[in-house]
């Protein structure tokens, strides 16, 4: 088994990496479409399109790489000498992974809210809130690339 890992580590590699940068994208997009969804009156044309393209974005694109690119990441992993699990970098960027998990997950609460036509939150919140995942992406490829500790 760990003699195709290594030799599929290429491919397992590209894939993870295809499935993050999509799951990056609804990540950093979403938010921004809450931006202008909460500057629509509930219950208006604008609204329901928002609503439409928020669900879609999330089920059809950000769910599905999301899904791939922890699972990919665990093949990878789970490949013979890619991580030194002494490390302390590679324990920073899995806590940054699940803190993006988390990120998701209130991204679906905040999304289920406008979809019932309940979002309490102001635009100004969606906009502070976007700027996490560019944070965190930032901080997961230093660790991954410069390995700093």
């Amino acid at each position: 088994m760990s003699s195709w890992l290594v030799t599929a580590y290429p491919w397992i590699k590209s894939v993870h990496i295809i499935a993050v940068i999509a799951w990056m994208a609804g990540l950093l997009y979403l938010p921004r479409l809450y931006v202008y969804h909460a500057m629509a009156s509930p219950g208006s044309a604008q609204s329901e399109t928002f609503k439409l393209m928020e669900r879609r974005l999330q089920r059809a694109i950000m769910r599905p790489a999301m899904i791939a690119a922890l699972l990919f990441g665990a093949v990878l992993a789970a490949t013979p000498g890619v991580v030194d699990w002494g490390r302390g970098w590679i324990w920073a960027k899995l806590g940054l992974v699940a803190s993006l998990i988390v990120y998701d997950q209130m991204l679906g609460h905040w999304r289920r809210a406008f979809a019932a036509d309940r979002n309490r939150h102001p635009t100004g919140f969606f906009r502070a809130v976007n700027e996490f995942p560019t944070l965190a992406m930032i901080a997961i490829v230093v660790l991954v690339v410069v390995k700093p500790f």
